[in-house]
């Protein structure tokens, strides 16, 4: 078991404080502090990178589409929506959702985009 106290700072000055608190199958020699820190961190940088995307950009949360292998299929496209915008390097997804909207040969270019080499 663990404990995290975090402290946001907003713009306005105000700060808000949380303790949170975990539960780990490793043990203390495979999970110091550190280690739980970073596994903590790497799960919220996905939660607010792909989940936050999901939800906000592509409404995940507010779709009615409850039956059968919908909800699967749907979540599976916003996942390639986000990784095609994401190697597009759009810096505002919304914007480029619009955008494509009203030139659908523009989005249908990103599948042909050759990816960027690795340095």
């Amino acid at each position: 078991m663990f404990q995290i106290h975090r402290t946001r700072r907003f713009s306005d000055g105000r700060a808000e404080q949380e303790t949170a608190y975990g539960i780990t199958s490793l043990g203390p020699i495979d999970a110091g502090a550190r280690e739980l820190l970073a596994l903590n961190r790497t799960h919220w940088s996905i939660e607010n990178n792909l989940h936050r995307v999901r939800d906000v950009t592509f409404g995940e949360d507010a779709s009615r589409v409850r039956c059968g292998s919908g909800p699967q299929v749907l979540a599976a496209t916003r996942n390639a929506l986000t990784h095609l915008l994401s190697a597009a390097e759009l810096p505002n997804f919304a914007a480029a959702l619009r955008r494509f909207a009203i030139r659908p040969l523009e989005a249908l270019r990103l599948l042909n985009a050759k990816p960027k080499p690795e340095n």
